[in-house]
């Protein structure tokens, strides 16, 4: 009857956590917590030296304010719900708050590839029109690109959880993942989920493709202006600040691609590597972002080094 459709079957969900290494989820618990742990603190760190050090308050450190902020969001979403599992044995989830999980790791998913592109554009201006940086790149423009990044993901994922709540859930309430992913959840369904994967695919491929190529278009441009620098440290030196940003990309978007195509044409990949290459897509570069920028990049790296040295400083005196 149509008057049941949105009344879902199960009124809950049992998340298997990493098929098939049931076994070993206590020693799969141990990296899970030092990533998450590493992602807070690292990308917390990021904040406090942006937000006290008055020299960094420039595009390029808001937007990386605003990717460190996405990915401490991103990992709270999944890592304590798998640490759960690992640990307590928690494995039974609400059906919406999975479908609550679901929307915030792909609403953050998208806000991080959005920021990337803002941050590519950021590096665009930076050494394609260096005179025109800070009347082109100007706060208010830096918060609506945030703004807008925001709203772009919030968007788009909003019809997922809701489509979601027209399928009928028969006989199948196990997913066999770590946490509540669209396409892992849609399958379980009885009912035709025709929809479901239709708008799936053509949000990750409409994200994907736009960003990746306005990316890919703005270090086409940024490479084009580089080589035409007749000084050898200059090139060096602008090549040396885009450095950061291509590693962070890199990160995301493999294990995100791979995540991907194994849901739609995979089958022969085994379970075990599909979720841990998915769990890696979300918790590795959270952890490791910060640990890139403050290495690559000069000016964190000299004010993390001023902080550090007058607290000791300080500590010495008393």
């Amino acid at each position: 009857m149509v008057g049941n459709a949105t009344i879902p079957s199960f009124s809950s969900f049992f998340l298997v956590g990493i098929p098939g290494l049931e076994v070993f989820h206590c020693w799969l618990s141990i990296p899970v917590c030092f990533l998450y742990a590493l992602t807070v603190i690292g990308n917390g760190f990021i904040i406090l030296v942006i937000k006290e050090e008055s020299s960094l308050h420039q595009p390029m450190f808001f937007f990386l304010c605003m990717l460190a902020l996405d990915d401490i969001a991103i990992a709270s979403t999944t890592a304590p719900r798998m640490l759960d599992i690992f640990w307590l044995d928690a494995h039974v989830i609400g059906f919406d708050v999975c479908l609550a999980q679901m929307y915030l790791v792909h609403t953050f998913s998208i806000i991080e590839s959005a920021l990337l592109v803002a941050m590519a554009f950021d590096r665009y201006v930076a050494i394609c029109h260096p005179l025109h940086y800070t009347t082109i790149l100007t706060t208010p423009l830096v918060i609506k690109l945030g703004v807008i990044s925001v709203a772009r993901g919030a968007i788009m994922v909003l019809p997922c959880p809701l489509l979601i709540k027209w399928l009928r859930y028969c006989t199948q309430n196990v997913i066999r993942h770590a946490y509540c992913e669209h396409m892992a959840v849609v399958k379980l369904a009885c009912s035709n989920t025709y929809i479901n994967r239709s708008y799936g695919i053509f949000v990750a491929l409409s994200v994907i493709l736009l960003d990746i190529g306005l990316i890919s278009v703005s270090y086409v441009k940024i490479l084009q202006a580089v080589f035409r620098l007749s000084s050898k440290d200059a090139r060096s030196k602008a090549l040396g600040t885009c450095a950061a940003h291509i590693c962070t990309i890199l990160i995301i978007y493999i294990p995100s691609l791979f995540s991907f195509l194994t849901h739609r044409i995979g089958k022969r990949v085994p379970p075990s590597v599909h979720i841990i290459f998915a769990s890696i897509y979300l918790l590795v570069p959270p952890a490791v972002n910060p640990l890139v920028y403050g290495v690559k990049t000069k000016q964190i790296r000299e004010r993390v080094v001023i902080l550090f040295f007058r607290k000791t400083d300080k500590i010495s005196k008393h």
